[in-house]
C-alpha cells in the first residue's frame, strides 16, 4: 500500500467485518516529538489471546475466501520501517484497539493519504456505522463524529451521494484550515 489512509482503510474494514458499530480512528501528529500516532479503535466482537499474537502474521486470517490476511502484517511493516511499531489490544465482545507509532520524517515513511475518501468510504458502504474521526498536529485539532451529523441531518441518509460529497469536503475543509491556522 502506498498511503497509510489505504492502511486505514483496510482495518476499519476488519472493524466492520468484526460487527463493530463504532469506529473511533484517531491521527496524532506531535511534530515536536517527531512521532506519526494512528489508533483505529472499535467495539466490534474483539478477538481471543491467542488470535491476537498471530495476527500479524500474513498466513493467519478468519477469511474463507483466501489463506493469506496481509492487512495488519502490512500496516506493521510500514510502521517498524520508520522505526515504529504496531500493537494490537482486543477483548472478546468488546472491541479492538490497533495503535501504529511513525517517526514522522522518516524517509521511508508512507504519506497519510486522503482521509477524507477513506472515512467516506467506509460510510458510504456501511451507513448503519458510525465513525468519530480526530486528527490532532501539534495543539491544533479537527473532529469528526457521524454520531453528531445524524443528529443534524435527521431523517436524511448520511450514504446519500450529496452528504458524502459534503462530508469530504467538510474534512479537507477542517484538515486544510487546522495546518494552516
Amino acid at each position: 500500500m502506498l498511503e497509510l489512509s489505504l492502511h486505514i482503510l483496510d482495518i476499519m474494514n476488519n472493524s466492520v467485518k468484526a460487527k463493530a458499530d463504532l469506529i473511533t480512528v484517531t491521527v496524532d501528529e506531535n511534530l515536536a516529538a517527531n512521532r506519526l500516532t494512528v489508533t483505529i479503535e472499535d467495539n466490534g466482537s474483539g478477538m481471543d489471546e491467542d488470535f491476537v499474537k498471530s495476527v500479524t502474521d500474513p498466513f493467519r486470517t478468519t477469511r474463507t475466501t483466501r489463506k493469506v490476511g496481509m492487512g495488519l502484517s502490512l500496516f506493521k511493516a510500514a510502521a517498524e520501517a520508520t522505526g515504529g511499531s504496531l500493537t494490537i489490544s482486543s477483548c472478546v465482545g468488546k472491541g479492538t484497539v490497533v495503535t501504529t507509532v511513525f517517526t514522522h520524517d522518516h524517509i521511508d515513511r508512507q504519506p497519510l493519504g486522503d482521509m477524507a475518501e477513506t472515512i467516506t468510504t467506509v460510510l458510504s458502504g456501511n451507513p448503519s456505522i458510525d465513525v468519530r474521526y480526530r486528527h490532532l498536529v501539534n495543539d491544533k485539532e479537527f473532529l469528526l463524529d457521524t454520531r453528531e451529523v445524524r443528529q443534524i441531518l435527521g431523517d436524511v441518509d448520511i450514504s446519500s451521494p450529496e452528504v458524502m460529497m459534503w462530508l469530504t469536503d467538510y474534512i479537507k475543509e477542517g484538515l486544510t484550515d487546522m495546518v494552516s491556522a
